[in-house]
């Protein structure tokens, strides 16, 4: 009886003992989840198709969590084994090992955020992209060719439009885009050319085809009114003008165009720019220039679609950003005068607009 109590009494201390040490191997675990520590937020990649021990070594290596097998071990234990999926993710080390596994787990990528204003042009929107640090301002560009689009697969069918010949100009909407960090400049662009058609083709389908007139059209004389106009009321007018103008065979001679033939800014435009060689000068070529100068948002747009119904024909600019609308030539050079004599000092030549001249 002695012997078996003394066998007893050893199974129950080896218990005891397996108990303690496994409480304690527990706590050891648990200590490995907890946070790194103070740090900041990080990019990391999980890779794809990369196994579950990679994965907690590269994290490791991140300095976001404190040990790989500890990490291999809490995603059994969280249920997690099978559901981390790959991407980059925004991580820091003040994340217990736990949330970095249910932020993976999530799918909730990483993203880089890319706003790109109305009335920028394409040259603009490629230097912007470039900033994001995905792709260079050339792989940019080269992505924004239609025939590198098309390449990528575009349907004009599926899309309900079809590219310009030429340059994408004006097509690739002003919005706010989460880029995600594995794209390039490809991706970029056919987001854009994606937000495009659900904000213009399918948003204003209804108003497209009241107005009946070709998209390209449509966009063109947009981006000329987003260039023109500086204050929100004179959108509508401004369309009147340049439909009035078409309407009558009349030059357009806007120094927006003439800008965008120079290819830069000035905050002044010389009658000597007025002679630049290009089919973008609506100052020596009637009609619409070959197509959009610039992206226009959709307050532009729709007053190309709706202008006002006006028989102005001339708009000088003033300072303040506004415009005073003519309807002769007598009535433009009378605002020209009463715009130069303003104490105010109302200017006859806007940065981007119409030029005293308009008309003559």
């Amino acid at each position: 009886m002695k012997r078996w109590a003394w066998v007893a009494a050893g199974v129950g201390l080896l218990a005891a003992a397996l108990v303690l040490a496994g409480a304690a191997r527990r706590s050891r675990t648990e200590a490995l989840w907890r946070a790194v520590g103070p740090g900041g937020e990080r990019v990391v990649e999980v890779p794809r198709g990369a196994g579950l021990m990679a994965i907690a070594q590269g994290l490791q290596r991140q300095g976001v969590i404190r040990d790989a097998r500890a990490f291999c071990a809490g995603l059994k234990q969280w249920g997690l084994e099978t559901k981390l999926q790959a991407g980059f993710y925004r991580l820091s080390p003040t994340m217990s090992a736990e949330e970095i596994a249910q932020t993976i787990a999530s799918g909730k990528v990483a993203t880089v955020r890319l706003t790109i204003p109305e009335g920028f042009t394409l040259e603009q929107i490629a230097e912007r992209a470039a900033a994001t640090g995905l792709c260079t301002k050339r792989e940019f560009l080269a992505a924004a060719r239609p025939e590198a689009v098309r390449a990528r697969g575009f349907d004009p069918k599926q899309a309900g439009f079809d590219l310009p010949p030429k340059t994408l100009e004006g097509y690739l909407f002003p919005d706010t885009y989460a880029l995600q960090y594995d794209w390039g400049a490809g991706e970029i662009v056919d987001a854009m050319l994606a937000q495009f058609r659900r904000s213009v083709v399918q948003g204003l389908a209804p108003d497209l085809r009241a107005r009946d007139k070709p998209l390209h059209s449509i966009v063109t004389v947009a981006s000329l009114i987003e260039r023109e106009a500086r204050i929100p009321q004179d959108r509508a007018p401004i369309a009147s003008v340049i439909y009035n103008r078409l309407n009558r065979g009349m030059r357009l001679q806007l120094c927006a165009t003439v800008l965008y033939a120079l290819g830069h800014h000035k905050s002044r435009v010389l009658y000597r720019d007025l002679e630049v060689d290009s089919p973008y000068n609506t100052y020596r070529h009637a009609g619409l220039p070959p197509g959009p100068i610039a992206s226009p948002g959709l307050a532009s747009l729709k007053a190309a679609l709706h202008p006002a119904q006006t028989d102005y024909l001339y708009y000088v600019a003033k300072r303040d950003g506004g415009h005073v609308f003519s309807r002769t030539a007598e009535e433009h050079l009378a605002a020209i005068r009463l715009v130069r004599a303003d104490p105010a000092g109302l200017q006859t030549v806007a940065p981007n607009g119409p030029s005293a001249a308009m008309g003559r």
